[in-house]
Formats: C-alpha cells, sequence, structure tokens
C-alpha cells in the first residue's frame, strides 16, 4: 500500500482495531485504495503502528467480512472490487428522502413552488 497511512489513537476510547478498520474502509470505499491494491501484511502493518499483530488481524478479519478485502494464500491482502450500486432505488428510501428535503424546505418558509424549482435546478447540475 503506497498511498494513504493508517494511524492510530492510542488515547482514543475508540478500540485501536477499528479505528483501522474504519480508516481503511473510508479508504476503499472512495477509491483513495484502488481495487487490486495489496495491503500490507498483517505483521507489517502491526509493527508500523507499533500494535499487537492480533489487533490488525481483527481489523483485516471485519474487512474481509464486509467483503472489502479479499485475502489469498502466496498473494497477499488485496482490495476486493466494490459491489455495483443497485440500478433500481429503493422507493421507499427515495420517499424518505423527498420527505426530509420538503420538511427542511418548508422549516425555512419555501413554498412549494419553490422547492420544486430548487429539485428541478439540482437535477440540471
Amino acid at each position: 500500500m503506497n498511498g494513504p497511512a493508517v494511524h492510530v489513537d492510542t488515547a482514543s476510547p475508540v478500540p485501536p482495531y477499528e479505528q483501522i478498520r474504519a480508516q481503511l474502509a473510508a479508504l476503499i470505499t472512495t477509491g483513495r485504495i484502488p481495487e487490486g491494491e495489496r495491503l500490507p501484511t498483517v505483521r507489517q502493518l502491526a509493527a508500523d503502528l507499533g500494535l499487537a499483530a492480533g489487533t490488525v488481524a481483527r481489523a483485516y478479519r471485519e474487512l474481509e467480512a464486509a467483503s472489502l478485502i479479499r485475502t489469498r494464500r502466496g498473494a497477499g491482502t488485496r482490495v476486493a472490487p466494490l459491489p455495483a450500486p443497485p440500478r433500481t432505488p429503493d422507493p421507499a428510501k427515495l420517499a424518505e428522502l423527498a420527505l426530509r428535503f420538503v420538511t427542511e424546505a418548508r422549516g425555512l418558509g419555501v413554498d412549494g413552488e419553490t422547492v420544486q424549482r430548487a429539485v428541478r435546478d439540482a437535477l440540471e447540475e
């Protein structure tokens, strides 16, 4: 992994394995660590961070369970392909987002026509 570094704050109430997992997950899902990129070995990352190997191994296990990384004997640990986003949005989720937007807009004192115009403008961007 030649990209962004992972840091652990030992004074944080968040367990070190969770800090590692969250940082790597964010780097992977945002594409800062690309698909196929090889991650350091458990021992190497543990040594780099001054942690026990078991701590890093737990983070890697959780990332693997989330299908963000794959570990293969002889090939190491690599970033897995991200799942394709769903093609059809969940109608209930879309309705929830629309209701939230309308509620917030009306809370600002905006009328329905202005809300519709704002949505059309946003769609045209």
